[in-house]
């Protein structure tokens, strides 16, 4: 009989296993991750539209800790070492800022062109993640997939994977500076468990609304600016 006890040591060893399996294999995620950020760096059109560029290799604790999350909690599906290159697609993450939402008119499918010249496969359909009615229609303009984020986070992410025998998987993200700001301030608060305060979950929306209203802005600023240059072209 498998007590409570026994079935938390068998989860917490099949955690460990699957940690030391993910450490033994870092390596292979350094590269692709550098590798991934070189390519659209460097693509000439791209490049600018980038304002920068974030990547990291997930750490042993951090993943330890999403598993443990998760635990329990993913309708049955056990994560092991078998699966979780599969399972877990954010083991290697690259997040490119850029400076007015509307460049993602031009820079999803200059993404997906480089992605296909450097035999990268996006799984699945891009997503961009938000809450702002307009911008939603602004990604299914340009052929992105939407879903409502009730946390008012918004960026749009690209599952990359490697197109070998044994593929792995980054998640590059795409947003702007002003999303930027409030993710980074949310992830440190609210993330991965919801503060404690009410308060500051409240502030964490208003934030939200306040980062949008300035990426508005921010589009405004650059149409204006670009209408004005081409106004005094002869």
């Amino acid at each position: 009989m498998i007590t409570g006890e026994t079935a938390l040591s068998e989860e917490g060893n099949r955690i460990d296993s699957a940690v030391r399996f993910f450490e033994s294999n870092r390596a292979s995620f350094d590269v692709l991750v550098e590798s991934l950020r070189a390519c659209l760096s460097e693509d000439d059109e791209l490049q600018d539209m980038i304002h920068f560029i974030k990547h990291r290799v997930k750490a042993a604790e951090s993943l330890r800790a999403k598993l443990r999350r998760l635990a329990g909690k993913d309708d049955g599906k056990t994560i092991d070492e078998s699966n979780l290159f599969r399972r877990i697609t954010d083991l290697a993450g690259l997040r490119i800022i850029h400076l007015h939402t509307d460049q993602i008119a031009r820079m999803h499918p200059r993404i997906l062109k480089i992605l296909e010249a450097n035999r990268y496969r996006v799984i699945g359909r891009p997503v961009a993640y938000c809450w702002d009615v307009e911008y939603e229609k602004l990604f299914q303009d340009v052929g992105l997939r939407t879903e409502q984020a009730d946390s008012m986070y918004t960026t749009v992410h690209y599952d990359v994977q490697t197109s070998v025998e044994k593929p792995i998987t980054c998640e590059l993200q795409v947003r702007s500076l002003v999303d930027e700001v409030w993710g980074e301030v949310s992830h440190r608060v609210n993330y991965p468990a919801e503060s404690p305060s009410e308060a500051c979950r409240d502030q964490l929306k208003v934030l939200a609304r306040l980062t949008s209203g300035c990426g508005r802005l921010v589009d405004s600023i650059f149409k204006t600016h670009g209408n004005a240059m081409a106004a005094e072209r002869p």
